[in-house]
């Protein structure tokens, strides 16, 4: 028997959905193109150059903090043999050198290694999710030209950005602040516009951003003051190091460079354990070279005895003692008081002395903010920093192929992103090597003692410490402030370790390795 026919109107051919795009895959993100993320971009080009990145940058240009400051006077507060890169020679004469000769500097290592065609600029990740059985990072991008939301995908993420917000600097809040009719500036964000000559400058802190803001508009103003609440250690250093550019000279760029590196890593190792291992002795050094800088008489004990011990905080250095040269001249001056309130002629203070200003900096200090703010997830869980514990100082216990830049609080700054450049390296050539896709720190003793990441006393790290991660009392999580130590450990030291698990990708073998 036939079957029967049904008489019904057709149903029209479904029409194919569009297709979904695939996001874009890379095996490495690299986020940020400042010192680190240049950094970071060369030694993976170079050391392995089939793998795929990008530089992803939330900003117009290159060279984080040094296109972004604008402050008079800006400057390294290290020298440049150490915080250049090992793989690219400082070749200018200042060894303290000021931003737009870093800038140049940092912009020509790009161009030099064809890191420019692999930069995005406008492109802030807001947020990372990690999916195990992909084995790649999910990344949401905002471009912050047009608002636009895109996403890529990526094995490996690596954060170059730094610790602190680049949209705000940290202003506390002061009485009063209404009634000075003058402007307001926080160094972070200094207006092109602002005119200050022939003007009473009131500079707001004793950090590096402060004793070098001083000196710089001591020639232009009628006056600078730098209002202090606590002093700091202040140390005279040379702008150009005579020893590097005689090397330079008869050795040439590269042995001359190298031979300064090495003389200047030393140095700076002695100088910070001389003032752990004797700080009353660093003390008096640092006391007798203040007085020698600054007029007879000068109380010294009131605004250059810092209550703590050297290198507890940072020393600020002053190319060619500039800060004690513009005080020495009556250019320039230090009170040390608190603030009562802000009137209409300057800043009242709790002495009852009234400093009179027609402009107010206020060298307050940075906002710390770890991973540039992005939010990260790992199979769905939210990551919350400070439960997580830093590995080898550039990873993050239970988050899988994420590695991020921070350099040394006690010396140059580019000397531990290069070695952490190299490890991680070495680190995706041991994966591609057993066939690995994923590694992931994990403590083998969850009941490990723990202290602060950045285990240092400045005003931003003590305000941020809760948000950040820990680290532990033994290696690999302990974080070492060591050249030497890290050496050892990232250069020499293997990648494999019993505290880091390397595995498969599960929907691509079924199950973890």
């Amino acid at each position: 028997m036939d079957a029967p026919v049904h008489r019904h109107r057709p149903e029209p051919p479904v029409s194919p959905s569009p297709a979904r795009t695939a996001a874009e895959h890379l095996d490495v993100l690299i986020v940020g193109a400042g010192i680190s993320g240049i950094g970071a971009a060369r030694y993976l080009k170079t050391e392995l150059p089939s793998k795929s990145f990008a530089i992803l940058e939330a900003r117009r240009a290159s060279g984080g903090t040094w296109d972004l400051f604008r402050y008079p006077g800006i400057r390294s507060d290290s020298d440049l043999h150490t915080f250049g890169y090992e793989f690219k020679p400082w070749r200018d004469e200042q060894s303290i050198a000021d931003a737009p000769r870093i800038l140049d500097y940092l912009r020509q290592a790009a161009a030099e290694n064809g890191l420019d065609a692999h930069t995005r600029y406008h492109h802030k990740v807001v947020g990372a999710s990690w999916s195990t059985g992909e084995a790649r990072w999910t990344v949401e991008v905002e471009r912050t030209d047009t608002g636009e939301r895109t996403t890529l995908t990526c094995g490996w993420l690596f954060s170059a950005g730094g610790y602190y917000r680049y949209d705000e600097g940290f202003t506390p809040r002061f009485e009063g602040l209404d009634r000075f009719p003058g402007p307001v500036v926080h160094p972070q964000h200094w207006p092109e516009d602002l005119d200050y000559a022939g003007k009473r400058v009131v500079v707001i802190g004793s950090g590096a951003t402060a004793v070098t803001l001083v000196p710089a508009m001591a020639g232009t103003a009628a006056h600078v003051t730098m209002l202090q609440r606590t002093p700091t250690y202040v140390v005279p250093v040379p702008r150009a190091d005579l020893l590097a550019n005689t090397l330079k000279k008869y050795l040439g760029e590269r042995r001359g460079y190298a031979l300064t590196r090495r003389k200047n890593i030393a140095q700076q190792r002695l100088v910070w354990s001389f003032c752990r291992r004797f700080p009353k002795a660093a003390r008096r050094l640092i006391r007798w070279v203040n007085t020698r800088q600054l007029p007879a008489g000068y109380p010294v004990d009131v605004h250059f005895n810092p209550p703590y011990d050297p290198w507890d905080q940072r020393l600020c250095a002053v190319p060619d003692g500039d800060l004690f040269r513009a005080i020495r001249e009556g250019r320039a001056s230090v009170v040390t008081d608190r603030i009562a309130t802000f009137t209409e002629r300057g800043v009242l203070l709790e002495s009852g002395e009234e400093l009179a200003a027609d402009v107010v900096v206020t060298a307050t200090g940075l906002n710390v903010q770890a991973f540039s703010g992005i939010r990260l997830t790992v199979d769905g869980r939210e990551v919350r920093l400070s439960d997580t514990l830093a590995y080898k100082g550039m990873m993050l216990s239970g988050v899988p192929n994420l590695s991020f830049a921070i350099g040394y609080t006690n010396s140059s700054w580019t000397l531990k992103i290069g070695l952490l450049c190299e490890h991680f390296c070495r680190l995706l050539a041991h994966l591609d090597a057993h066939g690995y896709d994923i590694c992931r720190p994990e403590p083998s003793d969850p009941a490990m003692p723990t202290r602060p990441f950045l285990d240092f006393g400045a005003g931003y790290v003590r305000r941020a410490v809760d948000s950040l991660p820990r680290q532990g009392d033994r290696s690999p999580w302990l974080t070492s402030m060591d050249y030497r130590d890290d050496v050892k450990l990232l250069r020499s030291g293997s990648v494999a370790d019993p505290e880091l698990v390397f595995s498969r990708a599960t929907a691509r073998t079924g199950a973890t390795a």
